[in-house]
């Protein structure tokens, strides 16, 4: 599937952005370094700059520099500079002594131990070489990079238009969240879960009318839908009677992919192409709507919004108790993962209709499809929400 994104997509406009609003973007033009980095040796950590051949042994401390000074002078055979973390370091020093190791006597310096050339000093363009690209295009902007587009002095960024994407939620059933539902009735949930994710994954998210259970009005609002980067339609894919989404995008002379996979929940899900826009059709059931969401539309969505890489981290946890399953397909169940990622617990759930147990769990277990049972203590692999 990411494949076929892959090779049809366009490259998405560029736009400016000030650098406190780059964060989550995507990057659209390689930044290299604007010097050095860093620009002089420097110390990382406090104490005294020496030769590494003058120690052990009685040194004349000849001044001291701090972070953002210079030195104005060398070290010489018998001699050392206090010197603070972040500071240059003197000419001829090639080693820095903690200054938990050295004993101070007025302006001698005694130090007991041998000292290696080079230690706890941060070479000269250890780090980055002017001119060098540090953040190439297709990256998506975390803290990490934008602190190192503001070293680089970027004040505006060069990113990637966000993908819009269309929610299109389907049935007779469905009303509007201020409403008050009757019995046979639901509310809007699916359309604001998948705008929430859509957000996350760094797309623009537009929530389209509910389709009606018949062809025209439903064919209306996907055409509607079509006009925007992505469209996510959710519910009207099953092989039920009133399940119209297919045939109304085959109306339209849309390319399927695919129209089914070996998950659960999650199974009738389509992907395909219609009127030169890719399209999902996601399964009803919130937890289906959400499963399928992070498995296969958030990799199509951040490809489509100029993301070079996309990956779906599943990390492994320990079962806090035993577990069984039906071997055929590979579920995805709600769980709670330790704060510190160590073992996993399943959640009692009715279904992928059960919204409740699912805002108790923060990961879902993944259950493969040839495997029934596991032990307590045995290895599971997670999704994290």
């Amino acid at each position: 599937m990411i494949e076929r994104v892959e090779a049809a997509r366009l490259e998405p406009p560029v736009e400016t952005v000030a650098l406190e609003a780059a964060a989550g973007r995507v990057l659209a033009e390689p930044v290299a370094a604007d010097r050095d980095y860093p620009a002089l040796a420097r110390s990382v950590r406090d104490g005294f700059a020496v030769r590494a051949a003058d120690v052990p042994g009685e040194l004349e401390v000849i001044g001291e520099v701090r972070a953002g000074e210079n030195f104005n002078g060398e070290v010489g055979a018998g001699q050392a500079v206090e010197i603070m973390t972040g500071a240059p370091v003197p000419p001829g020093a090639d080693a820095i002594v903690m200054i938990e190791h050295v004993r101070r006597e007025g302006q001698l310096a005694i130090f007991a131990q041998p000292a290696e050339p080079g230690q706890f000093i941060n070479p000269q363009a250890s780090e980055a070489h002017a001119g060098e690209v540090i953040l190439h295009a297709g990256r998506r902007l975390d803290f990490a990079a934008i602190a190192m587009l503001a070293a680089t002095g970027q004040q505006c960024v060069s990113v990637y238009a966000a993908p819009r994407v269309a929610i299109l939620a389907t049935g007779d059933e469905i009303v509007p969240v201020s409403a008050k539902p009757v019995d046979h009735q639901i509310r809007n949930s699916n359309a604001y879960s998948l705008a929430a994710q859509v957000r996350r994954a760094g797309g623009v998210p537009e929530i389209l009318p509910v389709a009606r259970d018949e062809h025209s009005h439903t064919q209306e609002l996907i055409e509607r839908g079509l006009g925007a980067d992505l469209l996510l339609i959710s519910g009207g894919v099953s092989a039920g009677k009133y399940d119209i989404v297919e045939h109304v995008l085959a109306g339209l002379g849309a390319e399927f992919f695919f129209d089914r996979v070996l998950i659960q929940p999650g199974q009738p899900l389509v992907f395909g192409q219609a009127l030169g826009k890719f399209f999902f059709g996601l399964p009803g059931n919130p937890l289906s709507t959400m499963v399928t969401f992070e498995i296969f539309a958030r990799a199509a969505l951040e490809l489509l919004g100029g993301q070079d890489e996309v990956w779906l981290p599943m990390p492994q946890a320990r079962l806090s108790r035993d577990f069984q399953h039906r071997v055929g397909l590979t579920r995805f169940l709600p769980a709670r993962l330790t704060a510190d990622a160590a073992e996993v617990t399943p959640l009692a759930w009715r279904g992928s209709s059960d919204v409740p147990a699912l805002t108790r769990a923060n990961a879902f277990l993944v259950v493969d499809a040839d495997r029934a049972a596991w032990q307590k203590g045995d290895w599971i692999r997670v999704l994290v929400k």
